[in-house]
């Protein structure tokens, strides 16, 4: 079995078709057919669905990925042990949080870019789920989720500690005021999509006012979050420190066990600690935000 192979079969799985995983692979078409069809033909079996809109993946291809996804991880891993002699640089992989990202790491990645120039440091948003998945299969060298995490394979480290608040439209203001005056159902919840561990909190918030089926509305962006609750749309949960004095909307304290989340930062146990990685680990904590856990 051909590392290549593998490697192409991930890119279609995860793009979804032949065109797309032939740009980001920058190879042709052919070359890419070509390739899966080799890996169906020793493999003895689909891995795909052919039709109209793209390729989806059999049974076959589904538990075939993530074997496909860690030997892919773990070359790349083999080739940057080689090549580390102890000074920090090449290719490094971050993930975060999109509210993380947007308040707590700007002056971390100033300080490691100045420390560490020769290092190319990547960093890809997703949902804390995603983030799990990507340092497990080697997609991302460390990542910043929102905890409790407990997994055999990871080590975590507490980055940040924040607290969560209810952003509503100005015209709300307190939780009484805005439970009083939408009763029933209660305010449309905006959230991130499935996976995001603030919308698992804000669903438990609603829970406990009894708002249980209220309408989720999904969106993607931080800015369109804001942007929407300020318009009065609904009602959303995020850190304090990411709203900070917008005049636009209103923040509302919540007791506690709702509001209390440590941001962590995740590494694989098992891979190679190597230089890029310590220093980046190195310049979290010398930023004064990593926190004996």
């Amino acid at each position: 079995m051909e590392l290549s192979d593998l490697v192409t079969f991930s890119a279609v799985a995860r793009l979804g078709g032949i065109t797309r995983a032939a740009d980001e692979l920058n190879t042709v078409q052919s070359n890419v057919t070509q390739r899966v069809k080799a890996l169906e033909a020793e493999i003895g079996t689909a891995l795909f669905e052919r039709h109209s809109r793209g390729m989806m993946l059999t049974g076959a291809g589904r538990r075939l990925l993530p074997y496909a996804d860690r030997m892919a991880a773990l070359s790349r891993e083999a080739v940057l042990a080689a090549r580390d002699d102890g000074e920090p640089k090449g290719p490094l992989s971050i993930g975060s949080m999109e509210t993380t990202a947007a308040v707590r790491l700007p002056s971390l990645l100033a300080e490691f870019h100045r420390r560490f120039p020769a290092v190319q440091l990547s960093l890809r948003t997703s949902t804390t789920a995603d983030l799990v998945a990507g340092v497990l299969n080697g997609k991302f060298d460390g990542a910043f989720v929102a905890g409790p995490i407990e997994h055999a394979e990871l080590d975590a480290t507490v980055a940040f500690r924040e607290e969560l608040v209810l952003v509503t439209a100005r015209r709300w203001q307190s939780l009484s005021a805005l439970r009083a005056g939408t009763p029933g159902s209660g305010p449309t919840a905006l959230v991130f999509r499935i996976g995001c561990t603030y919308r698992q909190r804000l669903e438990q918030v609603f829970s406990e006012f009894g708002w249980p089926s209220a309408t989720r509305f999904e969106l993607g962006t931080l800015d369109g979050m804001i942007g929407c609750v300020a318009a009065d749309m609904g009602v959303t949960l995020l850190p304090r420190a990411v709203v900070g004095r917008n005049e636009t909307v209103n923040v509302h304290t919540l007791n506690p066990t709702q509001a209390r989340v440590e941001t962590l930062f995740i590494t694989r146990r098992t891979a190679h600690q190597y230089s890029a990685l310590q220093g980046f680990a190195a310049c979290l904590e010398n930023n004064g935000e990593v926190i004996a856990a």
